[in-house]
Parts: structure tokens; C-alpha cells; sequence
């Protein structure tokens, strides 16, 4: 027999097998001996008052075989589609475009991904090369290569969609490809940058064995057009290849939206969010957000935080935070710095960091260049790098002193392995955004002691939140609204947020593709 029960129980409690067996036995009133399983199927930590508790929904199972976590996921049937009789070119391995070809796959279309980067075992080496060598390379980076930004990144998979169904989907999707049993049932998942890569090979493995194609150093430099119409593409070597396009190419794809402006693609500026990454002891922050001297103690997770408030008319917020990560070098090509943040599986390092960001609207820029958000990026991005000796150190300021408006003159350990160097960050961001996250950061200190601090050091610019601009799309059918044949998806092109909103949108589009190029 199968029960359902909702358990509110401290951390000692909901993380501790044989406790929580207890618990269970006393709520339902068995015989602790009856049951065979307790599979968790939904958990939430609540550390707004005092005592930390967590939430709890569980199947019990007694009297018969217990549940086991694969039966929380979806079953999924991915056919053969070697000699299908369509096929559609994906263009870019990131989220958006892996599950666009898994979804094409399942609806019996082949996909033919093309990616400008390395598979994710090799861009490895590479990225370790912008830490360790300061080179970029502009096709292999943290942004670029199989699995794209995401595949080097904590693996966060929250999104505020309200579809479900189409949540737990990717969610399964990704547990079936090798990722942990705890996404099915985490308030708020993550994969975590150590074992994400090996879920994206496992996804790239399936589509190959079902007869799509996934090709590394692929660059697509132009689209192939006949009567107006997209039906296919030119790599930088002059292949062709020929189907109906999804364009996912991700958020820093810079010489993609160029390319598609100087073909006479219509594109929109759009709304991005810029500032700097605030990195924490993470022990201070567990003592902040866990209410405890001692920390999160035993049981609990490294802690997370969300900040939230509006200046100036403009939200200043925290974006991506990484509870027990750390800083990495994101730049995309030579002469840029830029920061984002990853968190390992486990989030066990020192350090936590969020990127702090400032509203940008495209009425905030001068010009009316349908570029001109992602120009406003690059510039910050250049002054950043100009400011130091030609390498991915990257400047720093103590939040304190970035606050007051001074040069530190020291700075605390951090994550960042390039290495960091003391300089006036509050001067080399635009006046607009540093002086509302100096007045946020202050508001934010007021709401959680502690949080301003001196032990706590502003790094770098925050630039890449999301893509600057947008590639306009009808409603129904998700095609180009002046182009047949091209299907913007993801987050490079103006419709997602992260891993899982890239994923829906993938899928998406996969399926307004297979509607259109069905035979009539």
C-alpha cells in the first residue's frame, strides 16, 4: 500500500534515514517494521523564522516493494530517425538546441546539430587556458562548445515557469541522461559543474545512436535563402546543409547577431541587466540566512539568498547566486573581461557569489541601433579589461569601500584564479548602474546583518544576464515574423532564462518546426 504525507520537521529530522522512519511511522500510526520505502517527492528548506524547517512530501510505501526515485521521472521513447524523411539543422549544442534535437528525435524528424565549439571534454583544456594563460579562444570558451554556458555552471535548474508538466519533463530528461535523483524532487535543483558535462555527452550519445547527427567546429557563418525563404545553412568552411533552421546559438553569440542584421534579419535591442559579482564567505552567509552563530550545522545545505529592491526606477538584484562555488573567467573573445559564476555538486568550496545586477532598457542607450544593448556590453567589457595588464586578472573592490567610493587597499581571499588586483570598480561601471548598487547594497545590509561587510569583495563586471537583444518570432507558428524557414529558440534569442526555460523553449520550437514541415 502506498501513503501520501506532508511532514513539516526540522533538519535532523528530514535529512536522517532512521529519524525520519520514526516520524513517519508515529504520523501514520504503523508498525515502523511495515514500511518497506519512504521516497521523497518533494523538499523545500524554510529558514524565514528562526528555527529552519523543512518541508516534506513523501510516498510511503508498506507491506509491499518500495518505490524507487526513476518512477518520478517521465518515460521517454526516442525513435530512429536515420533515414527519416526530414531534417532539421540546430544550430548551437547548448540547452536550447540539445532538447530541440531530443524532441525532434521523439517526433520522428532528424536533427542536424551544429556547433562552432568543442565537444565538452575538450573545451577543457581551453577554459583552463583563460585561467591559466589569459587566452581566449572566440569558439571555445565558457560560453561556447557543447552544452554551451550552461555545461560549466553550477547546473541551476529553477525556473518561474508555471508549465509543469513541460518542468518535469526536462527534469526527467536530464535524470535519465545521469543526473541526480534529488532534481525530481528539490524546490530548487542543480546539477552542479563537475557532473553536468557528463549529463550533456549522455544526451549528445542518444541523439547519435538514434541516428541525429552532432558536429563540433561547425561555425555558421550564413544562412542559405531561396525566395525569401531560410532553407539552410553555410558553415565558415563552405558546407552546406540543407533543412529548415533552428537558431540557438545562445546569449553571447555577437557575430551571429551581425550576421543576421547584414542579411537583413529583423532584430529587436532588448532589455539586459549589468553589474558585478559579489562574492562571500560562505559561512558568513550561512549564519545570515540560517539565522545560526553555528552555521547551517550538520544537515543543511551551504545556504542560497535573493535580494530584491527598485532605484532610481530601475530593480537592482542578485542573479545566479552560488552558494559554496566559485568566480570564473566568462569572456568570449580576446579583450574582454567578464565574470560569471559555477557551483560544484556538492557546493562544498568557501565561497559564495552572486552577480549583482542593474535594469538596463534599451531607452537607457543612446541610438536607436537594434544592437546597441549588446555595443553597451562590449564597451563595459573592453574598459574592464583595459584597466589591467592585458591578462583575465580582474579588478576588485571591497564591498565596503565600493559602497563609500574608495580604492581598497587590500583584498580578501577569493575563488577567482586568474587573480584579482585593487581598483575603483565604482568608477570603470557606467555612473547609472554603480551608483544603484551602491544604494541597493546599503538597503540589502539594512534587511540582512551582516551582509555588508568588509570581508566581501565586488569582482569584475557582470554583463552576460541574458541576450541583448531579440530575434522577433510569431506567436503561433515560433518562425521569424518576416522570414519562413528560421526558428529562433532559447536564450540567445530573446526567450529564456537558464537552463530549463532554454530546454522548454527548445522543445518548443522542435515541435512548431515538425507541425510546419509536416506532409500536407
Amino acid at each position: 500500500m502506498k501513503h501520501q504525507l506532508q511532514l513539516r520537521l526540522k533538519p535532523e529530522t528530514a535529512y536522517d534515514d532512521l529519524r525520519l522512519r520514526a516520524e513517519v511511522s508515529t504520523a501514520l500510526n504503523l508498525d515502523i517494521n511495515r514500511i518497506t520505502g519512504i521516497l521523497p517527492t518533494r523538499r523545500s528548506i524554510d529558514a524565514r523564522q528562526r528555527q529552519v524547517m523543512v518541508n516534506l512530501s513523501v510516498t510511503v510505501t508498506t507491506d509491499e516493494p518500495p518505490m524507487q526515485p526513476e518512477d518520478l521521472a517521465m518515460e521517454l521513447h526516442y525513435r530512429t530517425v536515420s533515414d527519416a524523411d526530414r531534417q532539421v539543422i540546430v544550430v548551437g549544442a547548448g540547452p536550447a538546441g540539445l532538447f530541440a534535437a531530443l524532441r525532434l528525435i521523439e517526433l520522428g524528424v532528424k536533427p542536424i546539430v551544429l556547433e562552432r565549439g568543442k565537444d565538452v571534454d575538450s573545451r577543457r583544456k581551453d577554459m583552463a587556458r583563460i585561467s591559466r594563460e589569459g587566452i581566449v579562444d572566440s569558439d571555445s570558451n565558457y560560453c561556447f562548445g557543447e552544452g554551451g554556458a550552461g555545461a560549466y555552471s553550477d547546473g541551476k535548474l529553477y525556473t518561474r515557469s508555471k508549465k509543469r508538466g513541460s518542468v518535469d519533463k526536462i527534469l526527467s530528461v536530464l535524470y535519465r541522461h545521469g543526473a541526480s535523483s534529488d532534481i525530481l524532487v528539490d524546490a530548487h535543483p542543480h546539477i552542479g559543474t563537475d557532473r553536468l558535462p557528463e549529463v550533456i555527452k549522455a544526451m549528445r550519445v542518444t541523439i547519435q545512436k538514434s541516428g541525429g547527427e552532432v558536429l563540433f567546429n561547425h561555425k555558421v557563418d550564413g544562412l542559405v535563402m531561396e525566395n525569401g525563404t531560410v532553407t539552410g545553412v553555410r558553415t565558415s568552411d563552405g558546407t552546406r546543409f540543407d533543412g529548415p533552421v533552428i537558431l540557438a546559438t545562445g546569449h553571447s553569440a555577437r557575430d551571429v547577431y551581425k550576421m543576421l542584421r547584414n542579411s537583413g534579419i529583423a532584430l529587436e535591442p532588448k532589455g539586459i541587466a549589468v553589474g558585478v559579482r559579489l562574492e562571500h564567505p560562505q559561512e558568513l552567509i550561512d549564519r545570515i540566512q540560517y539565522h545560526s552563530p553555528n552555521g547551517r550545522g550538520k544537515y543543511l545545505p551551504a545556504a542560497e539568498y535573493s535580494m530584491l529592491t527598485r532605484v532610481d526606477g530601475r530593480g537592482v538584484y542578485s542573479f545566479c547566486m552560488c552558494p559554496g562555488g566559485f568566480i570564473i573567467p566568462a569572456a568570449s573573445e580576446p579583450g574582454q573581461i567578464v565574470v560569471n559564476g559555477m557551483s560544484p555538486s556538492n557546493r562544498g568550496t568557501r565561497w559564495a557569489n552572486s552577480g549583482m545586477v542593474v535594469e538596463v532598457l534599451p531607452e537607457d542607450v543612446d541610438g536607436d541601433d537594434e544592437l546597441r544593448m549588446m555595443r553597451f556590453q562590449e564597451e563595459i567589457e573592453r574598459r574592464f579589461f583595459m584597466a589591467g595588464n592585458g591578462s583575465q586578472q580582474s579588478p576588485a573592490q571591497r564591498m565596503t569601500d565600493f559602497i563609500n567610493g574608495k580604492m581598497s587597499g587590500s583584498l580578501p581571499e577569493s575563488s577567482y584564479a586568474p587573480g584579482l588586483y585593487s581598483a575603483r570598480i565604482d568608477r570603470l561601471l557606467p555612473h547609472s548602474i554603480a551608483s544603484r548598487l551602491q544604494q541597493a547594497f546599503i538597503e540589502f545590509g539594512k534587511k540582512q546583518r551582516g551582509f555588508v561587510t568588509d570581508k566581501a569583495v565586488v569582482i569584475g563586471d557582470e554583463t552576460r544576464t541574458s541576450a541583448p537583444v531579440r530575434i522577433p518570432r510569431m506567436s503561433d507558428t515560433l518562425c521569424h515574423v518576416a522570414v519562413p524557414g528560421l526558428y529562433p529558440a532559447g536564450e540567445g534569442a530573446g526567450y529564456a532564462g537558464g537552463i530549463v526555460s532554454a530546454a522548454i523553449d527548445g522543445e518548443r520550437v522542435a515541435e512548431a518546426v515538425s507541425r510546419q514541415t509536416a506532409p500536407r
